[in-house]
């Protein structure tokens, strides 16, 4: 079989890779979401802007590369064959964790998963040694954990969350006292002493962060080591005067070179900061290895002390790595989707939330409101006016067409967000703790969104959720982390043929996620009721109807025979997958509802009047998906129970009203997918007599009452369903009558 470990070896390297490519995906978010979301400059330049900061990141990060070797667990307590089962268990855990979380497109911490899963795998593989060993206890687990250091890390990261959400905000405050909205009318003074501030603070992080760590911080940590008030009041002076410089002479908004500057800035943070998550596990096996081909000691027997030393790290590695990530910034999908989650919670004004409320975003909102009426009355009525006056949105006035151009937030949030991010992240890496950028980019841009007052009365509750649902994504990632890790430990020191079944299961799993990202993406793209970037006329009413009516009605369609086809066979799995369905449709059609305001706000000057007919067809849509989302819950309930199978007769009864509305609600979707409006009276005809066969088997049901009946839980579902089935089709004929009305009377208006 040759040597296990050069495959392991092999493994790691290409679970790098994919860790780099799940990594970037989800990290994105930390330095892209402000340029994005302000729209300060034109994508492809902040992507070249981002790709230089990760080049050059990656060129720095090798300071960082202790974490993985020596941070969390004590190396010398272990041998190489058990330090290679923890790298192992750690890296297949993460690609896993990060893709799932890219999927769902949720931010989330590559330093937490990273730094739980070291700790979950040594812990797992500690447990294993003591319970071998007799000489040896459970209390013993500390002396394989570097827990002073793991606890440090940990403490960090949880503060960072509240630091970051608490100094964004209040700094988020002051800046818009100082700027207000109508940032371009300030004086220049002003602009060139925040342009200094914001241009320091970015330049002292780079140095801190960018030169610590590398092969050059030696020759200049003389002039910077002890002279770090001189360099500050040094930086701040000359930028202050560039900055007047480029505002006044070259007329250049210094808020667009602080976004540039400081996007520059937190990629190369991310890339030196985090790419030791990806990279670091790999690096410190390929030292292991080669420590243990040299000493010639058993690989059960050769102890890993060594790790504890500091290890130059490979420049071309890290070059390499800079690439991929590089690469994966510009062509991963799934970046966009965790992007779009940060600035959707961070941006002005309403629009179409991603996030549900839950009673904890409710409480939050309630007791927030409670506390601003309660400061109302402390602070004077002048003070009061005078702080909302700063904080009043100027009206902008574009073309309906042209509003999606809008920003989510405007520069001045976009520089806070970028300016203290960077402060926060330079002050832990001084103090070299490896902190979570993605916890304090994200809670940065929440602060900065609350004290912008961006959640509303009418988004409050939503945005809330959302960041509620993160942060407790956030501790979701290292409890499943530390267990996850853990029990792959656990199994590959079992047996090393494990090791291959799980990258078996790592490359099963990835496929899936992406087909079904993909899959997604697709029912999305579809979905086009959210704020339109084209005007909407009468026929555009009619495309955007037409094909929520063919689409329903061919779920419908489906939905109702599944429904009976299982319910003749007492299915209580397939039941239980439709009723998912059901509820996913239903889901839809509310979000359609929900999205009314933003499509009447698109209707052209002549086509106002299609708003009434647009409201009428999704109301009955809502009746429709109502009634079949009844009948599936009835049925499924009543399967669930283990109540009696409904008799033959009912069943055959059953099963010929849906093969009827079956026909029916392919002519229907046929007809609106087809647009061809004419056949609309046939179909009205048809449904009416469906109409009377569902009144005759109600009939008969009464029929069997009275004579052989014998369940009364029979009875109910039965009655349930065809009384829902009339309501679905009477649903159908209002649909179909007012579609036929508003059809005929268009074509009227365009007769020439």
């Amino acid at each position: 079989m040759g040597d296990p470990y050069i495959l392991m070896l092999v493994a790691l390297a290409a679970l790098a890779i994919l860790d780099l490519v799940v990594g970037v995906s989800n990290d994105a978010v930390n330095f892209l979401n402000s340029a994005i979301g302000s729209k300060a400059l034109p994508i492809k330049t902040i992507m070249i802007i981002a790709s230089v900061g990760v080049f050059f990141g990656a060129m720095t990060s090798s300071g960082m590369m202790e974490v993985a070797r020596k941070g969390i667990f004590n190396p010398n307590m272990f041998m190489f064959e058990e330090i290679m089962y923890i790298f192992m268990a750690v890296m297949i855990t993460d690609v896993l964790l990060l893709d799932v979380f890219n999927s769902l497109g949720m931010p989330t911490s590559t330093t937490v998963s990273i730094v739980f899963e070291l700790l979950g795998a040594a812990v797992a593989i500690a447990l294993i040694k003591i319970s071998t060993n007799d000489s040896q206890s459970i209390k013993d687990i500390w002396s394989y954990i570097n827990d002073e250091k793991a606890t440090e890390i940990i403490f960090g990261i949880i503060l960072s969350v509240i630091v970051a959400f608490t100094v964004g905000a209040i700094v988020q405050y002051f800046s818009r006292l100082i700027y207000s909205f109508d940032f371009e009318k300030r004086p220049v003074y002003i602009s060139a002493l925040f342009g200094g501030f914001a241009l320091t603070a970015i330049t002292y992080f780079i140095i801190i962060k960018g030169l610590k760590g590398t092969p050059f911080y030696g020759s200049v940590a003389g002039l910077i080591e002890g002279n770090t008030g001189a360099i500050i009041l040094g930086s701040f002076l000359l930028w202050s005067s560039i900055s007047y410089a480029i505002i006044q002479f070259f007329k250049i908004n210094i808020l667009v070179a602080i976004i540039a500057v400081g996007t520059f800035s937190l990629a190369m943070a991310f890339a030196g900061n985090d790419l030791v998550n990806f990279i670091g596990v790999p690096i410190a096996a390929l030292n292991s290895y080669d420590a243990w081909q040299a000493s010639g000691v058993s690989a059960n027997a050769f102890s890993m002390g060594i790790l504890a030393q500091k290890v130059p790290s490979n420049t071309w590695l890290l070059l390499f790595a800079g690439l991929i990530m590089v690469i994966t910034l510009w062509t991963s999908k799934k970046a966009r989707a965790v992007i779009e989650t940060g600035i959707n919670l961070s941006r002005q004004g309403d629009g179409q939330e991603k996030f549900q409320p839950n009673n904890l975003s409710r409480v939050v909102v309630r007791a927030a409101m409670f506390t601003n009426q309660g400061l109302n009355y402390i602070i004077p009525e002048k003070t009061q006016n005078y702080i909302n006056s700063k904080f009043e949105k100027p009206v902008v006035k574009l073309p309906r067409d042209k509003t999606y151009e809008l920003p989510a937030f405007d520069l001045v949030r976009a520089a806070v967000n970028l300016i203290m991010a960077s402060v926060l992240i330079s002050i832990a890496t001084s103090m070299k703790l490896p902190l979570s950028t993605t916890y304090v980019t994200f809670m940065v841009a929440m602060g900065t969104s609350l004290a912008d007052r961006a959640w509303g009365r009418e988004s409050a509750v939503y945005r809330v959720a959302g960041v509620l649902n993160v942060i407790g994504g956030w501790f979701l990632t290292a409890i499943i982390a530390f267990v996850a890790a853990g029990l792959v430990a656990y199994l590959i020191s079992w047996h090393t043929a494990i090791i291959p079944v799980l990258l078996m299961v790592v490359i099963a799993m990835l496929v899936r996620t992406s087909l079904q990202y993909s899959q997604k993406a697709k029912e999305e793209k579809k979905q086009q009721y959210v704020e339109r970037a084209e005007l909407i006329s009468i026929s555009g009413v009619i495309e955007e109807s037409s094909s929520h009516i063919a689409e329903v009605a061919d779920r419908v369609n489906k939905l109702y025979s599944s429904v009976v086809n299982d319910l003749a066979n007492h299915d209580l799995n397939k039941l239980r997958k439709t009723d998912k369905h059901v509820t996913k449709l239903n889901n839809e059609i509310d979000n359609l509802k929900d999205g009314v305001f933003y499509f009447i706000k698109s209707l052209d000057d002549t086509s106002v009047q299609a708003s009434r007919f647009y409201i009428l067809i999704l109301g009955y849509l809502q009746d429709v998906a109502q009634s079949i989302s009844y009948i599936s819950r009835a049925t499924y309930k009543h399967v669930n129970n283990n109540h009696k199978n409904l008799k033959k007769s009912q069943i055959k009864d059953l099963k010929t009203i849906d093969n009827q509305l079956s026909k029916l609600l392919n002519d229907v979707s046929k007809t609106f997918e087809n647009q061809s409006f004419d056949s609309i009276a046939h179909i009205l005809q048809e449904k009416r007599e469906l109409l009377k066969d569902v009144s005759l088997s109600i009939e008969r049901q009464v029929d069997r009452i009275r004579t052989d009946e014998t369940s009364p839980k029979n009875t109910t579902l039965y009655f349930s369903i065809l009384l829902e089935t009339q309501d679905l089709i009477s649903g159908l004929i209002s649909l179909l009558e007012t579609y036929e009305e508003f059809y005929v009377s268009t074509k009227i208006i365009h007769i020439p």
